[in-house]
């Protein structure tokens, strides 16, 4: 079953007087695998073992995880006020260098990095990861879910796609046989019909089409990161189709070719959010 590289996914995680976390995770579509982690400041060493988390779990697709800890309301605030010290010394150095004003607000202060923390954060650290990191695998867990769901949607509209191409393509190769048989019986040398079946005998490229279109439909029931692989048939069956409508020499059988093409853009199109 093919799996879709858009989804969302989250968990939550009660580590009682420690506070509350939640980790969420959202992914679009992306060429390879790329991960973005963002984490409260003071939890970046858990970056690297989240995104080992993912990677064990999804091979394409761009994943975006947010990490919250919310602290519990017992814990203490407190004022880093060395850290303040030095931001509002290096203000000053700046103002007086570069005549600006020195007026600084609380609401400034309050949220320069580090100013404000919790007395027991540095404790708590190694005991919350030990939250975070399983919160981290639910969340995970319920991306795959989500990218499942849509792949299966996904699986749905390529194969009425696909059916719908067989279809013409089915009807393409009886008229075309039909049309050969009458437009070589109409030649009256062996000369004449060589240099037609040269340039209109589209017979090879649908039989490549047919190829590379049971081939796509087997791949819509494999596991695993089938995307590039698709594209790429997909993008040979475009080729064929464009031989195939450039060397036809029948209107109807033109007008089928026009079909199938649009049904292979749609395909191609919809093929990008395949991991």
């Amino acid at each position: 079953m093919i799996t879709s590289m858009t989804g969302y996914g989250g968990a939550q995680a009660d580590a009682g007087a420690l506070g509350k976390i939640s980790v969420e995770m959202r992914s679009t579509n992306h060429k390879s695998l790329d991960i973005s982690i963002r984490l409260p400041e003071g939890f970046m060493f858990l970056e690297d073992k989240i995104k080992k988390i993912v990677e064990a779990r999804i091979r394409r697709g761009r994943v975006i995880c947010f990490v919250n800890v919310s602290p519990s309301e017992a814990r203490t605030l407190c004022v880093n006020e060395g850290l303040l010290g030095n931001y509002l010394k290096a203000v000053k150095k700046i103002s007086n260098k570069f005549g600006l004003s020195r007026d600084i607000s609380l609401d400034t202060v309050i949220n320069l990095p580090g100013v404000l923390t919790f007395s027991d954060i540095q404790q708590s650290k190694d005991r919350l990861s030990r939250y975070i990191l399983p919160c981290a695998k639910r969340a995970v867990d319920t991306l795959v879910a989500s990218r499942g769901k849509e792949g299966k949607a996904l699986e749905c509209y390529l194969s009425a796609c696909l059916e719908k191409i067989k279809k013409h393509l089915d009807a393409v190769i009886r008229e075309f046989n039909e049309a050969l048989k009458k437009k070589l019986a109409s030649l009256s040398s062996d000369d004449e019909r060589a240099g037609f079946r040269n340039n209109s005998d589209i017979s090879e490229e649908l039989h490549r089409l047919e190829y590379h279109l049971g081939t796509l439909r087997k791949k819509l029931k494999y596991a695993g990161s089938v995307g590039k692989e698709m594209d790429f048939i997909a993008q040979e069956m475009q080729r064929e189709a464009n031989t195939t409508g450039a060397k036809t020499f029948e209107a109807q059988i033109s007008s089928k070719v026009v079909h199938i093409k649009s049904e292979i853009e749609k395909i191609r199109e919809q093929i990008q959010n395949i991991e």
